[in-house]
């Protein structure tokens, strides 16, 4: 009996035995299939490493932390999921109608260039207000354009009345042809074109020479801009401005320059963040030579700079311009102060009605919510005797769609006369 159980236990082991050694190359071949198949399912072009990354298309600034993230990519491992992350806080960031990922060879083996297409919603014709200013000393400004897209270029066409800008109130129209994409989104060239006539206080009249006034001028500006190193990019080109003077006898002059600008913006954070910092910096220069064949005979330098920080309601803006002209510069390219944005609460035309060849102005803006209350000082001269600094203190409101009204008030002995603004984009 005992004998014949032990005969069974050893029948039962072999075929077990032989069970497993059949059924296991089944199964480890089973088990590498579906492990290599889920290996590739996760992370088909595991291989391939990103060599650049690009923005192809119409966009505007991304915040820096996007941007940040964005840049990392390079060097690291394709991922489709983190690609189409990535697009997607694009789209929502830049309000585009779409934005797709392309994947191109690189330049060496197993590298890829990623390319994040975006797609702008497409408008037949979009109407834009520059600016719409009321100013209690000098009367309206305004400013507005139509523009659309062209095969990719965009084009516009503005109407302008502006006696804000400069000591003389130019009414007209503007021109401009641009093309932001000619090298990935690192080249853009742009033509502007511009023609206006002149209307003139009676303070600039009896302080400036009969020659320096003229009545109608024109430009023609062809520009490239090169993006050196994000954010920082240069633009470089020649302004042809032609005038023809008041006085009938006179001749058309012409102010033909070099034109040139360096230019750094960095936005950390949007609107929809808690916290939200910007920083723009920027210095021009403009150089009227007589190999341009340019009557008169100057050179222009200019320095811009403006930061601000906003945590929840609270922002603070703080801003600074300096100029100096050598040379002898007609009356639209001299400095002015005492307008919507400079000096608020002076009149430009008490302060120096000509425009100066110096100028030095800054800033200090703080808002709550849609309270608004602003320090300004600077000083506008052509002799360094001539110098005198002012100061303006003011207070507004900000209301929806950009609409603001504030008042303003120059800090002097005597009499105080506010100036009252109101309107967009000032």
């Amino acid at each position: 009996m005992v004998c014949a159980v032990h005969q069974r236990s050893v029948r039962m082991n072999k075929l077990f035995l032989v069970a497993v050694l059949l059924g296991a190359p089944l199964a480890g071949c089973n088990a590498a299939d579906d492990s290599e198949t889920t290996e590739e399912a996760l992370n088909v072009n595991s291989r391939y490493r990103i060599e650049s990354v690009h923005l192809v298309g119409q966009h505007g600034q991304l915040s820096h932390p996007l941007r940040t993230e964005i840049n990392r990519l390079q060097g690291e491992k394709l991922d489709d999921s983190i690609l189409k992350r990535l697009a997607d806080r694009i789209k929502r960031e830049l309000n585009a109608a779409n934005v797709s990922v392309s994947v191109q060879k690189g330049t060496l083996p197993e590298r890829v260039v990623v390319n994040f297409e975006v797609k702008s919603h497409q408008q037949p014709l979009d109407l834009k207000l520059a600016k719409f200013v009321y100013h209690s000393k000098q009367g309206w400004t305004g400013d507005g354009s139509a523009s659309t897209m062209i095969g990719g270029n965009a084009v516009s066409f503005g109407l302008v009345s502006d006696a804000d800008a400069l000591v003389e109130r130019f009414s007209g129209v503007r021109a401009k042809f641009e093309r932001r994409n000619l090298w990935h989104d690192r080249l853009g060239l742009r033509f502007e074109f511009g023609s206006f006539h002149q209307q003139w206080d009676e303070a600039t009249l009896a302080a400036a020479s009969p020659s320096d006034i003229y009545r109608s001028r024109q430009f023609f500006m062809p520009e490239a801009t090169l993006v050196l190193a994000r954010p920082l990019e240069l633009s470089f080109g020649v302004s042809f401005a032609r005038y023809r003077p008041s006085l009938p006898a006179a001749k058309s002059g012409s102010a033909n320059a070099v034109v040139t600008t360096l230019r750094y913006h960095q936005r950390w954070g949007s609107e929809q963040d808690e916290r939200e910092q910007e920083a723009l910096a920027e210095y021009s220069l403009r150089a009227a030579t007589h190999l341009l064949d340019s009557d008169p005979i100057y050179t222009r330098h200019e320095v811009r700079a403006r930061v601000g920080a906003r945590r929840g309601k609270h922002k603070v803006e703080v801003g600074f311009l300096a100029g100096r002209i050598d040379g002898n510069a007609p009356l639209f390219d001299r400095f002015s102060l005492g307008n919507a944005s400079t000096l608020r609460g002076w009149n430009k035309f008490e302060l120096d009605p000509i425009g100066g060849s110096r100028v030095m102005h800054a800033s200090i803006d703080y808002h709550f919510d849609h309270f608004t209350v602003f320090y300004d000082t600077g000083a506008v001269w052509d002799q360094p005797q001539h110098r005198e600094q002012k100061q303006s203190v003011g207070a507004g409101f900000n209301f929806k769609k950009g609409f603001q009204l504030a008042v303003a008030f120059p800090l002097r002995a005597g009499a105080i006369e506010p100036i009252f603004y109101a309107g967009m984009n000032f």
